[in-house]
């Protein structure tokens, strides 16, 4: 289903199928991930550039003091590119779920339609036997009647 025409809207097949979407996500995963790495040694390397600059007439810790807002920025990238990719990948499971979901509505709803006939016009349950006439059928029966434990007239003992 996919054209060469020039005027189509790029990723519109990548859009259409829930595979290609995943790949391509996965793609762009990949890529924020080699950046994250490059990222964490950049800020690594800042972090110790930073803290040894010190500056004449500074106390130990105005060094660390001035790093802090870099640092702080630097780790707030870091955050949100673990966020991003983190969204990436719930975006494809969520892409393929939706399909699916798609897929079953016509077999949901055909369900819901004959439940909902169902309760329209109910089955018509059997009658249950008539006591009457059970009792006839169980009447020479010895056991089917109740009795007491003592009265056991004529029954014998296992």
């Amino acid at each position: 289903m996919t054209s060469n025409d020039p005027t189509d809207p790029p990723l519109r097949d990548v859009a259409q199928s829930p595979e290609a979407t995943a790949r391509y996500l996965a793609d762009v995963q990949r890529v924020l991930l080699d950046i994250e790495k490059s990222l964490e040694i950049l800020a690594l390397e800042t972090r110790v550039h930073l803290r040894e600059t010190h500056v004449t007439g500074d106390r130990w810790y105005h060094a660390r003091l001035r790093a802090m807002p870099v640092e702080k920025a630097l780790g707030n990238v870091l955050k949100n590119l673990n966020k991003l990719t983190d969204g990436l990948e719930k975006s494809a499971y969520k892409r393929r779920a939706h399909d699916e979901a798609v897929e079953n509505t016509a077999q949901e709803r055909k369900e819901k339609k004959l439940e909902k006939q169902q309760k329209k016009n109910p089955q018509p349950l059997q009658a249950a036997p008539n006591p009457s006439q059970q009792d006839a059928k169980n009447q020479d029966s010895r056991y089917g009647r109740p009795t007491s434990i003592y009265d056991l007239s004529d029954r014998e003992s296992a």
